[in-house]
């Protein structure tokens, strides 16, 4: 299983990311492919994501269960940490409380 979060992103890739995965809410893709095709469909969010970001999780054999990508400006940032993928937050910004 893999899922695509994608915010401020343009209608012509969520159009896109809908052909291939069901959209459950507003910016949140579901499906099940193969690597070949999620790969494919990756490089489609990065090509067509312009200034907005997107987060992909699938189903992975580690110790969590799951690996994830991030694409495009956002505070959570993917850490290693010993082989575990885990979230660091960056500082808020100057108008972030």
């Amino acid at each position: 299983m893999m899922v695509i979060v994608v915010e401020n992103a343009p209608p012509r890739l969520r159009g896109r990311l809908a052909v291939w995965l069901l959209e459950i809410r507003a910016g949140v893709y579901v499906g099940d492919y193969s690597v070949k095709v999620r790969e494919m469909i990756w490089n489609n969010v990065e090509n067509g994501l312009e200034d907005g970001n997107a987060v992909m999780v699938w189903s992975a054999r580690s110790e969590s269960g799951f690996s994830f990508r991030t694409l495009g400006p956002n505070r959570r940032m993917p850490v290693d940490f010993d082989g575990l993928e885990l979230v660091s937050f960056s500082s808020p910004g100057p108008l972030e409380g």
